[in-house]
């Protein structure tokens, strides 16, 4: 069974930075792209970032160079940097092999001003 497995949110100050994972399990995500998204409190869900199987990467503007999307094959694993982080970023992180329904549960990520 394909799980998918947020970690690393939590509670920082604004400038601040946190690094989140998440973890593939049940089979192996090596050559599909894998996105982040998130969804702030009382909004819709939003995309965030994406890599393809091939490490190219793309940004929703707003998180443009502060956030950093990666991924280690060998650990099944992605990672979402984040950097330089805003009050407007607090939401629940999820993570999504992207264009499919294989979503994660979610972390939650506050910053406080």
């Amino acid at each position: 069974q394909v799980q998918l497995v947020e970690s690393g949110g939590g509670l920082v100050q604004a400038g601040g930075s946190l690094r989140l994972s998440c973890a593939a399990s049940g089979r192996t995500f090596s050559g599909y792209s894998m996105a982040w998204y998130r969804q702030p409190p009382g909004k819709e869900r939003e995309f965030v970032a994406r890599i393809t199987g091939i490490g190219s990467t793309y940004y929703a503007d707003s998180v443009k160079g502060r956030f950093t999307i990666s991924r280690d094959d060998a650990k099944n694993t992605v990672y979402l940097q984040m950097d330089s982080l805003k009050p407007e970023d607090t939401a629940i992180y999820y993570c999504n092999v992207y264009g499919t329904t294989f979503w994660g549960q979610g972390t939650q990520v506050t910053v406080s001003s």
